[in-house]
């Protein structure tokens, strides 16, 4: 007599012989060696020929080779680039792959039961949301596409066809850099990660983190309120006593995570741009963060709640900037602006749209600041030192707020853990680089965190080493792009490098990192990523 379980088995096993016949994946018998199926994909790709150059002129670009696939050995450094890429099981090595490789062949996939197994296992388990868009290249198909080519900028093609000229030598770096967006345009929704959340404004140039294509009065604006270049903000007395007594948050209990370095974080930046009010407005922090989980794509059903809290955080800053003090963001900002009719911004500057946005672009403060104190935590001698610091500059007075070494700590933090991984620009017209010319519309990826811990250019690339940022010369180093070069800098580094050090400070001053997870070795290579959701660290007092 059969059970329900028998039944439902053997349903389960028809299934998937069905699903082997329209895929062409072997089947594992339960008697021996599996079943060989072959099947559309064991098809060969037809091999693509590069176009040629008309007569007298430049060698037209090569669609190029799929990247290789890196050694199973070496995982390399996961970076998101622009189009998805699908690939089979067969061809996932055991760490993080290298997507830009071809897929497998057929031979090599394992067989649907098994894979049908691991399916089952990972059912209960949360996904993990992907950028819409996004490809993923690792460091080592990125060392072996320079082995292959040499220097020169590589024209890779993705499995969904796109193709992306890659720079590998950071003397390209300087010419991406210093083109106009006449040239290269930006591509805000990749580079500004949380912060492309606005609508486009009237002028379709949406006030998300752009690169010199925000209108003139935008760009005077933000360099004028966030003090652009200036080592310690015009109004550091003020964002400093906020961040004192917001650090308050971190330091509670005995242990620090993400959840609370975020709460005390969110608050201080409201405090800071909007004013002290703001700081228990928990609805207007929920709506921010529904519009950095919306990442600035309405799309489908979703479009017009999207819009909705759109419209009514943007109704909210506006009213706390009505009110805004002198000494904040949005306060500054008003006096810049004088009076705007905020009906009709044609001619003018919105202050609430650029508080918003920097309400935005702190998000990526707390993450950076659980890191550095991670990296500190696993180093106890800049650790110490970095206290020190922070003890002695309680009695700077008008120097308050410099913290040179810890701000050289966030620095080299953000070189092995940049928040933007990747930089990528499209061609408005034709362009050559080397000696080739490539259409108008080819997306040019400046691959930055490669280039940050490239053991071939960069001394102890892997290593936490923040005496390299004492250097004078070393904010103007091509590779090293934290805050990016150019017209496309961002124009609040100092005051984010302020906070967040400001922070470190606050921890440090009272407190020593006594225990971290995960642990990190203080002499070896550094973990190529490094997730801010699983940091914990032990805080004792001094």
């Amino acid at each position: 007599m059969r059970t329900v379980q028998g039944a439902a088995l053997d349903g389960l096993k028809a299934r998937v012989r069905a699903l082997a016949e329209r895929t062409g994946l072997p089947v594992r018998s339960t008697r021996g060696a599996p079943r060989p199926h072959a099947g559309p994909a064991a098809r060969p790709r037809p091999t693509e020929r590069a176009g040629r150059a008309p007569r007298g002129g430049a060698p037209l670009a090569d669609p190029g080779p799929a990247v290789p696939p890196p050694g199973a050995g070496d995982p390399g450094r996961r970076t998101s680039v622009k189009e998805p890429l699908r690939r089979t099981s067969a061809d996932r090595p055991a760490g993080p792959a290298a997507a830009l490789a071809p897929s497998g062949p057929p031979a090599a996939a394992p067989t649907v039961l098994a894979t049908l197994g691991a399916l089952l296992t990972a059912a209960g388990r949360p996904r993990p949301r992907r950028r819409p868009g996004g490809v993923r290249a690792s460091a080592a198909a990125l060392r072996a596409l320079r082995a292959r080519h040499g220097d020169a900028p590589a024209l890779v093609r993705t499995r969904s066809g796109q193709t992306l000229l890659v720079l590998l030598d950071p003397q390209d770096l300087r010419r991406f850099y210093a083109e106009p967006v006449s040239v290269l345009a930006a591509d805000p929704p990749q580079k500004c990660r949380g912060l492309s959340t606005h609508e486009p404004g009237r002028d379709a140039d949406g006030p998300g983190c752009a690169r010199g294509e925000q209108r003139p009065e935008r760009r005077r604006m933000s360099a004028d309120v966030l003090a652009a270049g200036l080592p310690v903000h015009p109004a550091a007395g003020p964002i400093l006593n906020v961040v004192a007594e917001e650090a308050r948050h971190l330091t509670a209990t005995g242990t620090l995570e993400l959840v609370r370095a975020r709460h005390a974080v969110n608050r201080a930046a409201r405090r800071i741009v909007l004013g002290d009010p703001a700081a228990d407005d928990d609805e207007l922090a929920g709506w921010l963060t529904q519009l950095r989980a919306e990442d600035g794509r309405l799309r489908g059903g979703r479009t017009r709640a999207a819009r909705s809290v759109h419209d009514k955080a943007r109704a909210r800053v506006r009213e706390y900037v009505r009110h805004a003090g002198d000494d904040t963001l949005a306060g500054r900002a008003a006096r810049h602006a004088g009076p705007v009719d905020t009906t009709d911004l044609v001619s003018g500057v919105d202050p609430a749209d650029e508080a918003r946005l920097w309400l935005l672009a702190m998000d990526a403060v707390p993450d950076t600041l659980l890191r550095t104190l991670l990296l500190l935590g696993a180093h106890p001698c800049e650790q110490d030192a970095a206290a020190a610091e922070a003890a002695a500059e309680v009695a700077a007075g008008r120097a308050r707020g410099e913290l040179p070494r810890l701000r050289a700590c966030v620095r080299e933090s953000l070189r092995l853990y940049p928040v933007v991984p990747d930089l990528i620009r499209v061609t408005r017209g034709e362009t050559e680089w080397r000696g080739v010319r490539h259409p108008a519309g080819t997306a040019v990826l400046l691959p930055a965190a490669f280039h940050q811990r490239d053991p071939e250019r960069v001394p102890a690339a892997h290593v936490f080493v923040p005496g390299r940022w004492k250097n004078p010369g070393a904010d103007r180093d091509i590779r090293m792009a934290p805050f990016s070069h150019g017209g496309g800098r961002c124009p609040g580094d100092q005051l984010g490098l302020m906070i967040t050090a400001a922070f470190c400070a606050e921890v440090l001053r009272g407190h020593r990192i006594t225990g971290t997870r995960p642990v990190l070795d203080p002499v070896g290579p550094l973990p190529v990523t490094l997730d801010p959701r699983g940091v914990r660290l032990t805080l004792t007092r001094r």
